[in-house]
């Protein structure tokens, strides 16, 4: 009788820990040294699909789709906070060494976050057109808590006014909008494939978690070199204004800006190759 009771409690935690999952999806594609890619906001890791065709003969690449992104099953909030720790834990699960970090946007300001963290298991970083305090974009002596305090960051209403968007020409719609984002029309489509994917609830609190979050002070444990790759923001000048702003406490990093929209993998590819190339040589 103890032997089937004991037996019984270990079925039991099989049983929860199968129903436990990271809060994110990976797939690993390549061989060589690791380099973890995650996508933006709302995006499928399919995003870097060209830059792992790219990179896969001399990379290992561990391409990231976020839970409630893209058709990938949500977890509970905090949703980025998850994240951020099931990938460190990741990390240090698989015994990744010397692991290179490449984000874009929302994936930028992930791998800033991860690289403060464990700075001694990372060995580069690149920021594809992310930043670490984007609520300090406009203003960089924005006031964190006077901000978390207001109607905007309240993340119900905002996941709510998400869920209230109509399902009924969600894609046409989101597209439009999205080639302020890409110039291409069909990218754009596809970017807004993704996000009708999403669910809302995620897409509503992970943006409010984004603008909630400031890492530069956090930047300043980072020990390995970043590159950072800029869109233009009006002006060549105006966005290596921003950039050396928002990234002002890191001491090794190179910043360099593309003639491009927010998706610089899509807009100017083999630009983004040459400074990629170049930085992980």
């Amino acid at each position: 009788m103890r032997g089937i009771f004991i037996a019984a409690q270990l079925l039991f935690i099989c049983f929860l820990t199968s129903g436990q999952s990271k809060s994110f999806e990976v797939k690993v594609v390549g061989n060589g040294q690791p380099l973890i890619l995650i996508p933006g906001y709302s995006c499928s890791g399919e995003v870097w699909n060209e830059t792992v065709a790219h990179l896969r003969d001399k990379y290992e690449c561990h391409v990231v789709t976020l839970a409630g992104y893209a058709g990938v099953a949500p977890v509970d909030t905090p949703i980025l906070k998850t994240v951020k720790e099931d990938l460190i834990k990741y990390i240090k699960e698989k015994k990744l060494k010397h692991v290179i970090l490449m984000g874009h946007s929302l994936g930028a300001f992930m791998s800033i976050w991860i690289g403060s963290e464990i700075p001694a298991s990372i060995e580069k970083i690149i920021c594809v057109d992310g930043l670490p305090a984007i609520a300090a974009m406009m203003n960089p002596a924005i006031n964190y808590d006077s901000l978390r305090r207001s109607p905007s960051m309240n993340a119900e209403m905002v996941a709510n006014n998400f869920k209230a968007i109509p399902t009924q020409n969600y894609i046409e719609n989101a597209a439009k909008a999205m080639l302020y984002q890409v110039s291409d029309s069909a990218r754009a489509r596809q970017i807004a494939t993704w996000s009708s994917l999403c669910d809302r609830k995620t897409l509503g609190y992970t943006l409010v978690e984004i603008s909630a979050t400031d890492l530069r002070a956090e930047m300043k444990k980072i020990t390995c070199p970043v590159l950072i790759l800029a869109s233009t923001y009006g002006t060549a000048e105006n966005s290596n204004k921003v950039m050396n702003e928002q990234y002002a406490n890191l001491p090794n990093k190179k910043i360099m800006v593309a003639a491009s929209k927010h998706f610089i993998m899509y807009d100017a590819p083999e630009w983004m190759y040459k400074q990629v190339d170049e930085f992980l040589k």
